[in-house]
């Protein structure tokens, strides 16, 4: 799904595609996967003794790349380390800051510390989407006060480090509290639902369909990848298919009179649900379904 295909006012992106940060050969091949965004990433998918490097293919190619057809965005170092201070003296001397779209910020824990990163962020770039990813269970003790920080666009979920953390296994039923909760956070503090983690399956794309599917009953709308085969899955797992856009077009004709509670295939369908039909056809067409 490539950007030119999202209303850009309101659609967030369904797909975001890590790329290491040191490996500038696979800049331009995630890109021509067609992600809704791609991550560069300094984090984790970089060797401390390559951040230097990362840095250099990331500022290079953003002198080379004046657009892409996806969004760009950059995952900083862990906010309390030395590491994203490097990160953000390097940001702040690079050039062209209108070229990169958002920072995701791992391991978001303390929320004074996050505040005062989110706005030396901002006064670089106002425009940024700011992305902080919940993966400790410091953070998720503070995710809501960590959601109305000024600043702050989106909430991702770390599950992969979160299972670290708190020494869980990476299974559903696991994360089905710390999701919740960075669901719900999002919605107190009026962000778009959140993104949900990664998932390692690299070769079994139904078991990548099958975490993006139960995300989406959640409430999440948007996943992490890390491979570009893992894009056709999720994006497929989080919008409307044909027979819930066409149970959605029956419930809206249905009430297309003014009626608030009417029946469709044999079911009561009241306002929640007409909204609920409603809201369904409108992200269908942010998408271009």
């Amino acid at each position: 799904m490539t950007t030119d295909r999202l209303n850009a006012k309101t659609a967030q992106p369904i797909t975001y595609l890590f790329v290491p940060g040191n490996r500038p050969e696979r800049f331009g091949k995630a890109v021509e996967a067609n992600p809704d965004a791609i991550i560069l990433d300094l984090e984790d998918a970089v060797h401390p003794d390559s951040k230097a490097a990362a840095r250099a293919a990331i500022w290079a190619w953003q002198e080379d790349m004046s657009s892409t057809p996806c969004e760009r965005y950059i995952r900083l170092n862990s906010v309390s380390s030395s590491l994203c201070r490097q990160d953000l003296t390097w940001l702040g001397d690079m050039r062209y800051p209108e070229r990169c779209s958002g920072i995701f910020l791992p391991k978001a824990e303390c929320p004074q510390m996050l505040s005062q990163v989110v706005e030396r962020l901002l006064a670089w770039n106002a425009n940024l989407q700011i992305v902080a990813i919940i993966e400790t269970a410091k953070g998720l003790q503070n995710v809501e006060v960590i959601a109305a920080i000024p600043g702050v666009a989106r909430l991702a979920f770390g599950s992969l480090d979160f299972s670290l953390d708190i020494n869980c296994s990476q299974v559903q039923e696991a994360f089905l509290y710390a999701r919740s909760r960075i669901v719900l956070a999002s919605r107190a503090a009026g962000l778009p639902p959140p993104i949900d983690g990664v998932s390692p399956a690299i070769n079994d794309l139904a078991v990548v369909s099958d975490d993006a599917r139960y995300a989406r009953t959640l409430g999440f709308t948007a996943k992490l990848c890390i491979h570009p085969s893992q894009l056709n899955a999720v994006q497929t797992a989080f919008l409307p298919d044909a027979r819930q856009l066409a149970w959605a077009d029956r419930v809206l004709t249905a009430v297309a009179g003014g009626s608030h509670a009417v029946q469709v295939d044999g079911e009561m369908v009241d306002l929640p649900l007409i909204e609920q039909a409603q809201r369904m056809r409108d992200f269908a067409h942010q998408y271009g379904r």
